[in-house]
């Protein structure tokens, strides 16, 4: 089979579960390119970045028609996502590999451990029906939009660092950001993730491309299956409950930690 077409087929199921669970899908393009085709982890970082634009621009539209993205809060976040993945995309061109991997396992996992312990505490699937993510400022604002807010702007500094740094978008701390920080419903966090993370992945992008880490003949077929897929997730999503996206979310973190754990080791 070409390459070319595995690439695709790559970046569609990627593309998928990074829209289902507004991640933006470079959490796990990023190993599928280093592990599965044998990437140098900056290109695969790169070319994620493209990636996720990609899957932004798919879902995000989506989402935003149906009235699930709080665009408000995706707009102030945005802010603080976008300085933080151009500083992490810099310094990321400084760092050895094996350092970034382990960077990467430690935060899927942190985030798996995070996203499960909320799950015991949250009624997202009763909340996700009472809520207005479209609602204007003001009286009939969603409450969550001022709950902890400045730890949500310094925690968006943290996601875009970490977009640039690792190649995933942000979402991977944006959707727990929004859903355990700020307390919105998990449907809510996911389709706003996906509003911020074509903004963030912009950003980060622009210094690899100058950098040349971006092939591409490489990053075209994972840009076309990734848009593909990212539309298919993002009309699926509002069909899933909320319990089994956390549920979903943790198991792709899960693996994704193991497997970078073991390239940060040396084991793969």
């Amino acid at each position: 089979m070409p390459i070319e077409l595995l690439l695709a087929i790559g970046g569609l199921v990627a593309g998928a579960l990074g829209a289902l669970l507004g991640l933006g899908g470079g959490i796990l393009l990023v190993p599928l390119l280093t592990l599965g085709f044998g990437l140098p982890l900056p290109a695969a970082v790169g070319t994620s970045l493209v990636c996720v634009i990609a899957t932004s621009t798919g879902g995000a539209a989506i989402n935003v028609s149906a009235g699930r993205a709080d665009v408000r809060l995706g707009i102030g976040l945005a802010a603080g996502t976008v300085i933080g993945a151009f500083t992490g995309a810099i310094v990321a061109g400084f760092l050895p590999e094996r350092l970034l991997a382990g960077l990467f396992a430690i935060l899927a996992a942190y985030t798996t451990v995070a996203m499960l312990r909320g799950l015991r505490r949250q009624s997202a699937a009763a909340l996700d029906d009472a809520i207005d993510p479209t609602a204007p400022d003001g009286p009939d604002e969603p409450a969550y939009r001022s709950v902890r807010v400045p730890w949500a702007l310094g925690g968006s500094f943290l996601a875009g660092n970490v977009s640039g740094l690792l190649g995933i978008g942000g979402g991977s701390v944006t959707v727990p950001l929004v859903h355990l920080v700020m307390e919105a419903p998990m449907r809510v966090a996911v389709a706003t993730s996906n509003y911020i993370i074509g903004i963030t992945g912009a950003a980060g992008a622009y210094a690899y491309l100058f950098r040349g880490d971006i092939d591409p003949r490489q990053a075209a077929p994972v840009v076309l299956g990734v848009v593909a897929g990212a539309a298919l997730g993002a009309r699926f999503g509002s069909r899933i409950r909320p319990t089994w996206l956390v549920l979903l979310f943790a198991v792709v973190l899960a693996y994704v930690a193991f497997e970078m754990a073991q390239r940060a080791l040396g084991q793969s």
